[in-house]
């Protein structure tokens, strides 16, 4: 079985590191977004098994507001999970992250291992 990986961040370099990290999944399809509201309508079109998703992105949507706009669409809520990746980690943000829904929080910079080991936890 396939799995689809939706990366959402703002930072070319982060979806770059991201995807040579994941490419080497046998059962993965990734794709690729640079703004919440971009991510946001390609996982609505796409119905993604996992999105990974930047907290902290320019335009109309954050990263919080995608995440929970994910969990209460009816046709993703339900088996789309989301890992939040963030430079940020004080109380309020894993907080803001729980009250989002996202399923799990990453910290930036992660090691690939670490993602690898959380992303195989998500679709397991």
């Amino acid at each position: 079985m396939t799995h689809r990986i939706l990366i959402v961040d703002d930072q070319p370099d982060i979806r770059k590191l991201i995807r040579l990290t994941l490419q080497h999944l046998d059962d993965a399809e990734l794709f690729e977004a640079a703004s919440g509201g971009e991510g946001l309508h390609l996982a609505q079109s796409v119905k993604p098994d996992l999105v990974l998703l930047d907290v902290m992105m320019p335009g109309e949507l954050d990263g919080y507001q995608v995440c929970a706009r994910i969990k209460k669409d009816p046709a993703l809520g339900s088996h789309t999970k989301v890992i939040l990746l963030t430079a940020r980690a004080q109380k309020e943000d894993l907080e803001n992250g729980r009250k989002a829904e996202a399923d799990a929080y990453l910290t930036k910079a992660f090691s690939p291992l670490k993602l690898l080991d959380l992303v195989d936890e998500m679709l397991a």
